[in-house]
């Protein structure tokens, strides 16, 4: 049975105090609408996905979801005046010959979870439509002429998304007219049932400028923080230059290793390994594979940057330290910097290379060969 999603993005939020719609706003580095996307892209019951955005806001949605690689995202439709015109026109996009069920969700809902994607669906499926909420548990009062206390058995909190039988709501909708706050209330007056399924306090809708700083306590909370650290020594040999980071430097000795024997940008490589606990530049590129015989450092950099995004990661730090006598580190520090960063794709300030001396002591102070330290700090949010 197959799922569509749709993605309500067309709101102007003008609650939330922001100068660009509020779905844009980006919260630990992400726009709103590309966390509530990824959200629920990570549901592999959804089938596709359809946002629907507003038409000034074109350029903003292409940012957010540029590097989104998944076939379920279909191309956006343009929304309506209306949260119930936006809906419909997200709606028309739909197949019913291809579509069963159909989830409703808001882009500022940027928690929802996969279990409570999966509750909702299961529940759509056993009863036509269902809606994740939660029990009202506060004393309730009518302030009207004083006090009046209210009965708050039966009450909901609605969240969502909210599922349906897609042919049911399209029948819903058809016969509606005028605007509605949700789905819900078009489901009920077409006289569908709506299930209650239990939804949880962190799936809250993002709507006053309170609610930006509740979202980044939200995500500290649930952030998966790494540190991967990583040690590498290679000898000197004849030659009349070096590698470091990538940078070819003139020296009257080179590196003897099987690839390029770029000793900094291995130690780099093997700390983002580390991080992820995926092992080192050795299982993935063995020294005993002749493919790799004098190969560019650079690719096994490119690997580890991969697999770190492929998890869901984004390296926030590298630090690299190259301990070594000669040749100078100094006047080539900003190209490696430089070159880091466009392998690992983030910014130079989040680059560090330095050098140090081992004050001619060990092998490094003999002139033997060059050692290297680096550290590499990954997030996950």
């Amino acid at each position: 049975m197959s799922v569509g999603c749709i993605i309500v993005a067309a709101g102007r939020g003008t609650r939330a105090g922001s100068d660009i719609p509020k779905q844009y706003v980006e919260i630990g580095g992400k726009p709103i609408l590309r966390r509530s996307l990824d959200a629920i892209l990570a549901s592999k019951e959804i089938t596709s996905v359809q946002v629907v955005i507003h038409s000034e806001d074109g350029v903003r949605y292409e940012k957010a979801v540029k590097s989104v690689d998944d076939a379920r995202l279909k191309a956006p439709v343009l929304g309506g005046e209306s949260r119930t015109a936006s809906v419909k026109a997200g709606l028309s996009t739909l197949d019913r010959s291809e579509t069963d069920l159909v989830l409703i969700h808001d882009a500022a809902r940027p928690f929802v979870t996969e279990d409570q994607l999966s509750a909702v669906i299961l529940a759509t499926r056993n009863t036509g439509a269902a809606v994740l909420a939660i029990p009202v548990v506060d004393a309730l009062w009518r302030a009207e002429s004083g006090l009046t206390p209210v009965d708050r058995e039966h009450l909901w909190r609605a969240q969502t998304p909210q599922g349906f039988q897609l042919k049911a709501l399209l029948d819903a909708y058809d016969a509606f007219t005028g605007d509605a706050r949700d789905d819900v209330a078009i489901a009920r007056a077409a006289g569908l049932d709506v299930l209650p399924v239990p939804g949880s306090e962190t799936n809250f809708k993002i709507t006053t400028p309170g609610d930006f700083a509740r979202a980044e306590r939200e995500l500290m909370s649930e952030m998966d923080v790494r540190t991967g650290t990583a040690y590498d020594v290679h000898a000197f040999g004849p030659g009349q230059s070096v590698v470091l980071n990538g940078i070819h430097i003139d020296h009257d000795q080179a590196m003897i290793g099987h690839s390029d024997a770029d000793v900094a940008m291995h130690a780099v490589t093997d700390a983002i390994f580390g991080a992820l606990c995926e092992g080192d530049i050795g299982q993935w590129f063995p020294p005993t594979d002749a493919q790799w015989k004098g190969a560019a450092s650079e690719i096994f950099l490119a690997k580890a940057v991969e697999r770190a995004t492929h998890r869901g990661f984004v390296i926030t730090h590298i630090d690299s330290t190259i301990i070594c006598e000669t040749p100078k580190i100094g006047p080539h520090s900003m190209a490696m910097r430089e070159n880091l960063a466009r392998i690992c794709q983030i910014s130079m300030d989040r680059i560090s290379v330095k050098a140090t001396t081992s004050e001619q002591l060990g092998f490094t102070g003999r002139r033997e060969g060059i050692a290297a330290i680096a550290s590499a700090t990954l997030v996950k949010s």
